[in-house]
């Protein structure tokens, strides 16, 4: 642990977990060996960090659990570590945890992420780069979650998000491009249009998704950012929402 971080009375840290330069521990926050916390990160008070799995396969073998840096772990955040199934679990650079949130074991959270007030994740869920997950979201076991997109508060996934996409409803449903979001990031109105172009192919023009897959390849595939979202909808295996 560098000497600079800050720790809070009753937090339990075990040994072989490693803190990197400037975080700020809370008080009343437990840390398990074999977790890695990077730079600058901030956990808050009764934070779990690298627990073991919920997870009846779990035998206790050695797996870890990676934070990146400037993390930000809001109370009650709780965090597990990995199985053998991919061995660790994995939170990005500059995510946003939420008070209550869990993510479950093998999770792959990528930068920049937010989850709001007790999203929660079963295990094996990819959240790619500047996705939002609104409070209340529960995520099925092995889902992805596309970069760039959002998706409304009190819903579920239980399929693929795609990427760039507003998602919500029961059961969830594309609902237009992240417009906002995307413009926040620089993205270009044009970049944003081409977007949309893609997603109205798929989700509303009347053909079968694969013939809309094989229209989009056709028509836009050299445009920016395309080659991702046919990227991601080709590498589904629990269907696309």
């Amino acid at each position: 642990m560098h000497p600079s971080v800050r720790v809070g009375p009753y937090t339990i840290i075990e040994t072989g977990v490693e803190i990197g330069e400037g975080s700020e521990i809370g008080p009343f926050v437990t840390i398990r060996s074999g977790t890695r916390i990077g730079r600058e990160c901030r956990i808050f008070q009764y934070a779990s960090i690298g627990e073991a799995p919920q997870d009846l396969k779990y035998q206790g073998e050695a797996t870890s659990t990676l934070i990146g840096d400037r993390v930000t772990i809001r109370e009650y955040v709780s965090i597990n570590r990995g199985t053998a199934a991919h061995g660790q679990t994995e939170i990005g650079n500059d995510v946003l945890l939420m008070t209550g949130v869990h993510v479950a074991h093998d999770c792959i959270v990528g930068d920049h992420v937010i989850f709001a007030n007790l999203v929660t994740l079963g295990g094996h869920v990819r959240v790619e780069e500047w996705a939002s997950l609104g409070g209340g979201v529960l995520v099925h076991q092995f889902c992805r979650v596309g970069q760039h997109c959002f998706v409304g508060g009190g819903f579920r996934i239980v399929q693929d998000v795609p990427p760039f996409i507003l998602a919500a409803e029961e059961p969830l449903t594309y609902k237009g491009i992240n417009r906002v979001g995307l413009a926040r990031r620089g993205f270009s109105p044009e970049e944003i249009s081409t977007l949309k172009r893609a997603y109205r192919l798929y989700f509303r023009s009347g053909m079968t998704r694969r013939e809309a897959l094989e229209e989009i390849k056709r028509s836009l595939a050299d445009q920016p950012h395309i080659p991702s979202v046919i990227q991601f909808i080709e590498a589904s295996e629990r269907g696309i929402i």
